[in-house]
């Protein structure tokens, strides 16, 4: 078995472990918390590690590739990089990092609506494959603006968020002063402070900024106003009406993230939608709510026939990635994981990330005896 990544971070759990060390408590709590008490974020992996594989240890083998096709596309893993808001604040130009290593691994990237670098930067970097994510703008005008810069850097894929109707509840991020408005208490100064590399990346790279909206924000709003003005522009909650015009306008892959329920799935396929990622936003929105692993199966059962069936929440390994294409997910992405790798190592964080996934990945289908990622299923004990 080839290892390609650093030694010393051979799973998730060490690059966690060492991110926490790097960058300041606020933006370690933002990156790795849930919502409430949690009980959505744990039951994620913890659901999604009952289910069980077979392997076949004496069927004839001609080698295992994870090369996967998504949308007429051939990648080299069945794993992307999820969106994730706010990237720059948990580790300074992470955004850029991420973009320029899923290029070179050839796997998704999806640039968030709210995140530190802007679509045009993301598709430059990419050379026009990275995916975008549209949270829902309360103005036609501002959202088609939006779709169509999206269009001009070339996304092959536009997500749409359904799963944001409100902003999560998240205690440590209301403590910390990362709700809306946000602020930078003493607190918060201090464990900047602490944490020197953090502190000196975000100094060469600047203050981070909500680079996709900065072209739609009025200069020099102080935080409260910052706040009225993302309450203002944003309206999370999903439904026919607002999908309809934007699959008139997208000529593109159009993908709904946050997928719950067959209902969803059902809608989504009448207003034809070409792919559902199923989602509990990490366990970021309704604590009360199931893990993502349990409304995949039943979800890739019924419409897997009719329509790309992907999830993320919960994956943290190699192993995670197989157990969800197993229960019939198509393809999988990630968002915290890769933030860990890149708050733990840097520039390096991107690289050595998805070197270490796909490893994991590799190794397990060698295991089981699994020659293509659409062979997953077959190994799935029911």
């Amino acid at each position: 078995m080839a290892i390609n990544f650093d030694t010393r971070y051979p799973s998730i759990d060490d690059l966690r472990n060492k991110a926490q060390k790097k960058i300041p408590k606020f933006a370690f709590e933002y990156l790795d918390g849930g919502c409430n008490e949690d009980v959505n974020l744990i039951r994620n992996t913890s659901e999604l590690r009952e289910v069980q594989l077979k392997p076949n240890y004496l069927r004839k083998h001609h080698g295992s590739s994870l090369k996967t096709n998504l949308f007429g596309i051939e990648y080299d893993a069945p794993f992307g990089i999820a969106p994730v808001g706010l990237q720059g604040l948990m580790w300074p130009n992470s955004p850029e990092i991420l973009a320029k290593a899923a290029f070179n691994h050839n796997i998704p990237f999806i640039l968030s609506t709210v995140t530190t670098t802007s679509i045009e930067r993301a598709g430059e970097l990419t050379e026009g494959k990275a995916w975008f994510q549209l949270y829902h703008p309360t103005e036609d005008r501002l959202r088609n603006d939006i779709i169509k810069r999206a269009e001009a850097a070339e996304c092959p894929v536009l997500v749409i968020l359904c799963d944001v109707p409100s902003f999560g509840f998240r205690p440590r991020d209301i403590r910390n002063g990362l709700a809306m408005p946000p602020k930078m208490n003493l607190s918060n100064i201090l464990q900047a402070i602490g944490r020197p590399d953090w502190s000196l990346q975000t100094l060469k790279y600047g203050i981070p900024n909500f680079e996709v909206l900065k072209p739609y924000m009025p200069k020099g709003l102080d935080l409260k106003q910052l706040g009225k003005f993302m309450d203002d522009t944003f309206s999370g909650r999903l439904n026919a009406d607002k999908i309809k015009p934007i699959r008139d306008m997208w000529k593109g892959k159009l993908v709904l993230k946050g997928v719950a329920s067959e209902y969803d799935a059902e809608e989504a396929i009448r207003l034809g939608i070409d792919g559902i990622i199923v989602s509990n936003h990490g366990g970021r929105q309704l604590d009360a709510g199931q893990s993502t692993i349990k409304p995949l199966t039943t979800i890739a059962e019924k419409y897997g026939d009719q329509i790309e069936v992907m999830m993320d929440s919960g994956i943290r390994s190699g192993p995670d990635v197989a157990r969800a294409m197993a229960s019939g997910a198509k393809f999988t992405f990630m968002g915290r994981s890769f933030m860990y790798g890149v708050s733990a190592l840097g520039k390096k964080g991107g690289d050595h990330t998805i070197s270490l996934l796909k490893t994991e990945l590799q190794q397990v289908m060698e295991q089981l005896c699994c020659e293509k990622t659409t062979d997953f299923p077959d190994h799935l004990i029911k």
